[in-house]
């Protein structure tokens, strides 16, 4: 369901006075669920901080994702925007939310819903539309992300960049998101660098990836076990890999498979067993990439080159894509039992 603020008078950019951000956690009996990964940011200091990072925010459309107890929406207002879109998947935080509505009347609209199914396509006015290769629009999203959604939510949207649609409809929507500090670092991580993943290529080959500055435990109630790390996102105008998401997805994946070892054995998964050494030396001489090179020391245009030549290879052979190779390691697996079940079921016969 939807809770839309009174319409009024537009509020100034500074609230009037209300209860600190503790004061409504007591108020309203708040307490972090840990299976919801849910951490406070109570400073007020450090969310204005945030909120900076995310560039100038005066007149412009901001969605907050999992706004809480509010001190992050706090610091999004007092910035001067025109509208606050306010995603919270827990139903408690919403009459504190409705507080801050009625601080700001017409400026605040809250959902109760999940920002992993919510559709976003609709979450803004159509004229704010721009061009893709125009700046970005006066769309912008900010969240202090749950650890347990992080991951997955900023690979969607990712692939939402890669689509152009999603919050990407309306052109290239900034985003500034917090990460526990070790996604952060992945996220940012340069070729050769012990964190370089599949997300720093997923991330970089899309959107300039900037890690803003740290916020150490301790400034979260309840304090995690790990420090926190603000990452701004602006996608780019050209991505540097110009393949489908879902395949570049596929080699990336396939590449940091074997993490520790060379780059051949990951690559190797992409084919099937039949004429799978052959077809990956193919690969790997078509696209200049040495074998021996581990995972986090190939660059963005190595993955590039792995990627516009598997597609060639996906187009000579439309079955390639749809390889599975864990599916084969079980099929493998379960023939291999079945066999070794029907020996032992002959040899007890034959005793």
């Amino acid at each position: 369901f939807c809770l839309m603020a009174v319409p009024g008078k537009v509020a100034a950019s500074r609230l009037p006075p209300l209860p600190t951000v503790g004061e409504i956690i007591k108020l309203f009996r708040l307490k972090a669920q840990k299976q919801l990964s849910q951490n406070f940011l109570l400073d007020l200091r450090l969310t204005d901080k945030i909120v900076r990072q995310a560039g100038k925010l005066k007149n412009t459309h901001v969605c907050e994702v999992g706004p809480g107890p509010g001190g992050i929406t706090r610091s999004i207002l007092s910035a001067g925007v025109k509208q606050l879109l306010l995603i919270e998947k827990d139903a408690r935080f919403i009459p504190g939310l409705q507080m801050l509505s009625e601080a700001a009347p017409g400026k605040v609209h809250i959902v109760h819903g999940d920002i992993l199914t919510y559709k976003m396509e609709k979450a803004f006015p159509k004229h704010l539309k721009k061009n893709w290769e125009d700046e970005p629009p006066d769309i912008h999203i900010i969240g202090n992300l749950p650890f347990s959604v992080s991951t997955p939510l900023i690979i969607k949207w990712l692939e939402n960049v890669s689509k152009k649609d999603g919050p990407f409809i309306y052109g290239r929507t900034q985003m500034t998101l917090t990460f526990q500090k070790e996604v952060a670092e992945r996220l940012t991580a340069n070729p050769g660098g012990k964190q370089r993943s599949r997300l720093s290529i997923m991330s970089q080959h899309l959107c300039t990836v900037e890690n803003c500055f740290v916020i150490p435990g301790q400034a979260f109630v309840p304090k995690p076990e790990v420090d926190v790390a603000v990452v701004h996102f602006t996608p780019l105008v050209q991505p540097k890999i110009q393949q489908p998401f879902e395949l570049v997805e596929k080699v990336v994946r396939s590449v940091f498979q074997f993490r520790r070892k060379y780059c051949f054995r990951g690559l190797e998964t992409l084919f099937p067993e039949s004429g799978r050494l052959k077809r990956t030396e193919q690969l790997m001489m078509t696209a200049n990439v040495d074998p021996t090179l581990r995972p986090f020391q190939l660059s963005m245009s190595q993955f590039r080159n792995l990627c516009d030549t598997y597609r060639k290879m996906c187009d000579e052979d439309p079955g390639l894509f749809v390889y599975n190779y864990r599916q084969e390691l079980r099929q493998k697996k379960r023939r291999n039992l079945l066999e070794s079940t029907s020996e032992l079921e002959q040899t007890e016969e034959e005793n």
